[in-house]
């Protein structure tokens, strides 16, 4: 794994400044996804595409699953902010806090 520098731009600046680094992972059958920057408090909802980093799948068909088919997410536009994300299911991922 390759040292992951986090993204500090006016995004996190708008969620309090405050981010960590995330392993994303498959609820049903634990397959890594990719590494995800969270800014801000609060469950994590949606993954925006430019925080998305060493990702394990394809981040550019209109779905995102796993390497063995399971659903996590669908590809949207976060209206509020204009910036591509995907929209998460409800447990459909598991996450671990790593160092960056």
């Amino acid at each position: 794994m390759n040292k992951v520098i986090l993204k500090n731009d006016k995004f996190k600046k708008t969620r309090g400044g405050n981010s960590r680094l995330l392993n994303i992972s498959c609820q049903k059958c634990g397959d890594a996804i990719c590494l995800y920057q969270k800014d801000g408090p609060g469950a994590l909802r949606r993954m925006y595409l430019d925080r998305i980093s060493e990702p394990n799948v394809s981040i550019s068909q209109k779905d995102l699953s796993c390497s063995k088919g399971h659903l996590i997410g669908i590809k949207t536009i976060y209206e509020k902010e204009d910036r591509p994300a995907f929209r998460l299911f409800v447990d459909s991922v598991s996450k671990k806090i790593v160092k960056p």
